[in-house]
C-alpha cells in the first residue's frame, strides 16, 4: 500500500493519532521557523515592520484580488 493514496490516508490517520490533530500544521510552522531565510512563517520583524505572518496575511489579500481566474461562478451558473 506504500506510495499509494490509499496508504497516505492511513499513515495520515496514524500521524494524526499518534501525535495529535494538529501534526502536520505543527512540522509545517516548524520548518518555516527553522528556515533561514525568513519566510512567511518567520516572527522577525523586518525593515517594513511587519513580522512574516503580518506579511503573508497582505500579500495573500492582494494576490486573491489580482487572481487571474476571475470570481468564482458556481456550475449553474451562466457565465455574462
Amino acid at each position: 500500500m506504500a506510495g499509494t493514496k490509499a496508504g497516505g490516508l492511513k499513515a495520515s490517520e496514524t500521524n494524526k493519532r499518534k501525535h495529535g490533530a494538529d501534526f502536520y500544521k505543527h512540522i509545517g510552522r516548524l520548518g518555516g521557523i527553522m528556515g533561514t531565510t525568513g519566510g512567511f512563517a518567520s516572527d522577525k520583524v523586518g525593515k517594513d515592520g511587519l513580522t512574516g505572518r503580518d506579511r503573508a496575511s497582505i500579500y495573500g489579500t492582494i494576490g486573491g484580488r489580482n487572481g487571474k481566474r476571475g470570481p468564482a461562478r458556481r456550475k449553474n451558473e451562466t457565465t455574462k
